[in-house]
């Protein structure tokens, strides 16, 4: 569960970066319409696909020269008053100096159900401003379900929902990933 911290002025992202600097390291804040919103710890079976998403798409991304990490913030230049942490990021080139990533290829948010409005909501419109984005992923932890939005022009998005027995292809990366491996061990 997300929590807002004290009503602040509504922050940009440069703000923020200040603000939280000085907060502890073990403290996750993202920054949601200018307010920063304090993380909870997400619960063991989040995190579980958590990892086998991280597990799943490394090979594929490591072939391209890119990584899955879980944990860094998304800018976009078309939004300075947000900086969401989805739950894992596919990303190329350089090693980032700081944990804000203004070059994403895929996000993945694994819902839950008290941020669920705000991941497929808010936290999908900002992600489809990240001009270097090509895949949003929203990873359903009740049910093997996994919402694909995948860039198919400027300003254009198509959308598909896939079952256990479908694949995630990821073209940008001359792969795929199954379904099936993104909830390995987890019981429905």
């Amino acid at each position: 569960m997300a929590v807002a911290a004290r009503r602040y002025t509504h922050m940009t992202v440069a703000e923020f970066r200040t603000w939280v600097e000085a907060k502890p390291d073990w403290e996750r804040w993202e920054l949601l319409d200018g307010v920063p919103i304090l993380m909870s710890p997400p619960r063991e079976r989040h995190q579980g696909i958590v990892a086998n998403l991280i597990v799943a798409l490394s090979p594929v991304a490591r072939d391209k020269g890119c990584r899955a990490l879980p944990g860094l913030a998304i800018l976009s230049e078309a939004m300075d008053d947000f900086a969401p942490i989805p739950d894992v990021v596919v990303r190329c080139g350089p090693l980032l100096p700081d944990g804000y990533a203004p070059d994403p290829l895929l996000v993945a948010e694994v819902l839950s159900p008290s941020t669920l409005s705000t991941d497929r909501g808010r936290k999908v419109d900002f992600y489809q401003t990240v001009e270097t984005l090509r895949h949003i992923l929203i990873v359903y932890q009740d049910e093997a379900r996994i919402e694909v939005f995948r860039r198919s022009g400027p300003g254009e998005w198509d959308r598909r929902v896939l079952g256990l027995d479908a694949a995630i292809d990821l073209p940008e990366l001359g792969g795929a990933v199954a379904v099936r491996d993104v909830y390995t061990g987890i019981v429905f």
